[in-house]
C-alpha cells in the first residue's frame, strides 16, 4: 500500500483518503458506516469544511473516542478574525475533538500574509501556537492565486483541483509544492464527475508521490472501489495513457466541474448540473438527465437573469452565462432527435 507524506506536515497516510464533501447528502446513519468502513479499510485522512453543512458532525460521530487513530482536516470560508474564531470553535465542538490536524483557509481570493490588514494569517498562527490546530493549509481554485500560495512559503499544505484533465501549468504547480516539501491535497480527481473511469484516474494521480487525492464518496460501492485500490493500486499503461490522450482532447477548454460555488441562482436554475449538461448526456447514461425533472430544470435557463452573479462567483472564471445558453441549445436539440446521446 503506497504511503503519502503531506510535506513538512510529517503525515504520513495511505495513498487513498475519504473527501466527506457528498456525506452531507446521506443520514447521519449511513454516514457513520461510510467512515468507519474507510478507516477499516485502510483509510487514515478525512477532508471536511464547515461550509458542508453537516459533514463535521458525521465524522465527529464516526470517530468519536478513536480520535488519535485518524487525521482530520477541516476549512474555514471565514474572511475576518471574528468569524475565524467563531468557526473554529464550532468545528472543533462538531468534530469532538480539541485540535484539528489541518485547518485550511477554504476557496480563498487571495494568499492571506502576516500584516496584510487581515488578519487571517496571524489568526492561524495563534490558533497554531494555543495547539487548537497542528498545521496550516489552504484550499484554492485559481491557479494563480494558488502558485502565488506556494511561493509564498507560508502555508504547510495546498488543497487544489487535480485530475489528468489539469494543464501542464497545474501539473508544473504539483511539483512545485514537492520542491518547496509542501504537502498536496488533490481534490476533484474526478473533474466533478466527467471523469467515469476510476482506475484511470486513480493510475494517473499515482505518477505523483507526493498528491494525496481526497475521493468525494457518497455511496458503499463507490467506497469499496477505492479501497480496492489500496492494495491493487492501477498503474499507468500505454493502453491507460492513450485514453487519458483521448479524454484530454474531448475535454480541454471551458467547462463546468459542478462544484456549486456559483449557487445559489437569483433566477433558480440549478447551474452545477444545467451548465455542463452537454458533457454529462454524453459521458453518463442519458436517461437520468432526460427527465421530465430534469427537463424543467433546464427550461429555467430561459428565465436567466444575466445578473452576472455565477460569473463573477465561478472560481474557474468561466463565462457562465454563455455556458448555460449553449447547454440548453444542445439539450433541445437531443430532446428533439437531432442530436444522438447513449
Amino acid at each position: 500500500m503506497k504511503q503519502v507524506t503531506l510535506g513538512k506536515t510529517g503525515i504520513t497516510v495511505p495513498q487513498n483518503a475519504f473527501g466527506a464533501l457528498p456525506i452531507q447528502r446521506v443520514c447521519q446513519d449511513y454516514a457513520v458506516k461510510l467512515l468507519r468502513r474507510a478507516y477499516e479499510g485502510g483509510m487514515r485522512f478525512f477532508d471536511t469544511a464547515r461550509a458542508y453543512s453537516d459533514s463535521e458532525i458525521k465524522v465527529g460521530e464516526a470517530f468519536n473516542g478513536m480520535r488519535a487513530k485518524v487525521y482530520i482536516a477541516t476549512k474555514t470560508a471565514a474572511k475576518t478574525p471574528d468569524d475565524f474564531w467563531k468557526e473554529l470553535e464550532t468545528s472543533l465542538k462538531n468534530l469532538r475533538t480539541d485540535y484539528i490536524d489541518i485547518y485550511q483557509l477554504h476557496c480563498v481570493p487571495q494568499c492571506y500574509r502576516p500584516g496584510d490588514g487581515t488578519g487571517m494569517y496571524e489568526c492561524l498562527q495563534k490558533a497554531k501556537e494555543e495547539g487548537t490546530i497542528r498545521h496550516i493549509g489552504i484550499t484554492a481554485h485559481k491557479l494563480g492565486v494558488a502558485e502565488e500560495i506556494v511561493e509564498s512559503g507560508l502555508y504547510e499544505t495546498l488543497q487544489y483541483p487535480f485530475s489528468y484533465l489539469s494543464s501542464k501549468r497545474e501539473i508544473a504547480l504539483v511539483n512545485a509544492c514537492k520542491e518547496k516539501n509542501m504537502g498536496f491535497i488533490a481534490m476533484k480527481g474526478l473533474a466533478g464527475g466527467l471523469i467515469n473511469r476510476s482506475e484511470v484516474a486513480m493510475a494517473y494521480m499515482t505518477q505523483y508521490d507526493n498528491a494525496l487525492p481526497i475521493w468525494g464518496i457518497q455511496k458503499e460501492d463507490e467506497l469499496e472501489e477505492w479501497l480496492s485500490y489500496m492494495e491493487q493500486t492501477p498503474s499507468m499503461t500505454p493502453d491507460l495513457a492513450a485514453y487519458i490522450e483521448k479524454e484530454q482532447k474531448v475535454l480541454t477548454g471551458e467547462f463546468c466541474r459542478g462544484c456549486g460555488y456559483c449557487m445559489p441562482c437569483p433566477a433558480g436554475i440549478q447551474i452545477n448540473n444545467c451548465a455542463r449538461m452537454s458533457l454529462m448526456l454524453r459521458r453518463a447514461p442519458s436517461e437520468a438527465w432526460l427527465t421530465p425533472e430534469m427537463q424543467e430544470e433546464m427550461r429555467k435557463i430561459e428565465n436567466c437573469l444575466n445578473c452576472g452573479q455565477c460569473r463573477q462567483k465561478c472560481p474557474y472564471e468561466l463565462n457562465t452565462p454563455e455556458l448555460l445558453k449553449k447547454n440548453y441549445e444542445d439539450y433541445k436539440k437531443v430532446l428533439a432527435g437531432e442530436v444522438k446521446v447513449q
